[in-house]
């Protein structure tokens, strides 16, 4: 082998600001589980407000919603390479997407008893559904299994003010629960493909700030508030549904 080959093969020494910037990275995603203490301080005070305890989850989620872009954008694989920013990802987003909202409900008495028949089978499948290897498809654009939105699930279980509505919420884990492992598929909001990147995207901001609106008078929002809320989960549905099912389609064919 040549001097020159020998040069050009070794590898790029990353600046000081590179690295910085990177491992910056893996700091602001660990920042969520600052949220996810104070959320779990409130479920655990006498009296918890369920809405201070939504406002931590909803910055938590923030911060799921930039880091990976961010991580991307500076290479934190290749520059910040000893810390797993996906081991931080998976753990603070089981916290609060999983742990805490579904503590919350058993915290708040929005599941019929015995809580822990409906809310156990939930935290077992989200379990199985962090730790599948396969469960982000960022390729595709998909999740695998319903992605464990135990917070929205929490969210509109406070909500109910019906007869059973306990019992609505329990049906509701059990039937999440199983599809969380089941072979279906979600898309992936930040990596959704084309066409519907930019309504997915576009909905879902909107969709927050409607949800901010009934946090606002959370649970006594109005029901036309809460039901516009609704129209995005269900947007989100039939679109992922359609292009699961187009995907699908074309993989068939060139098979």
């Amino acid at each position: 082998m040549s001097e020159g080959t020998e040069h050009a093969a070794k590898p790029e020494a990353p600046t000081a600001a590179q690295q910085l910037r990177a491992y910056s990275v893996h700091v602001y995603t660990a920042s969520g589980i600052a949220f996810a203490f104070g959320a779990a301080m409130e479920i655990c005070s006498a009296i918890p407000d369920p809405r201070h305890v939504f406002l931590l989850l909803l910055c938590a989620v923030l911060v799921d919603a930039t880091d990976g872009t961010l991580a991307r954008r500076w290479h934190v694989k290749r520059w910040a390479a000893t810390i797993d920013g996906r081991t931080i990802d998976d753990i603070v987003d089981y916290l609060t997407y999983t742990f805490l909202p579904l503590l919350l409900m058993w915290r708040m008495g929005w599941v019929a008893e015995p809580s822990g028949l409906w809310i156990i089978p939930a935290l077992i499948a989200s379990l199985f559904g962090f730790s599948n290897r396969g469960a982000k498809d960022e390729t595709s654009g998909f999740f695998l299994g319903f992605p464990s939105y135990w917070n929205v699930v929490a969210f509109y279980g406070g909500l109910w003010r019906v007869p059973g509505g306990p019992w609505i919420n329990a049906a509701l884990l059990i039937a999440l629960a199983v599809l969380t492992v089941l072979p279906v598929r979600f898309l992936y909001p930040n990596l959704t493909p084309r066409p519907w990147r930019t309504p997915i995207l576009l909905g879902a901001f909107v969709w927050m700030l409607t949800l901010a609106a009934i946090l606002w008078a959370y649970p006594n929002a109005p029901l036309w508030l809460i039901l516009l809320s609704l129209l995005y989960p269900v947007f989100y549905t039939a679109v992922s549904i359609g292009t699961d099912a187009r995907w699908r389609r074309d993989e068939l064919k060139h098979h």
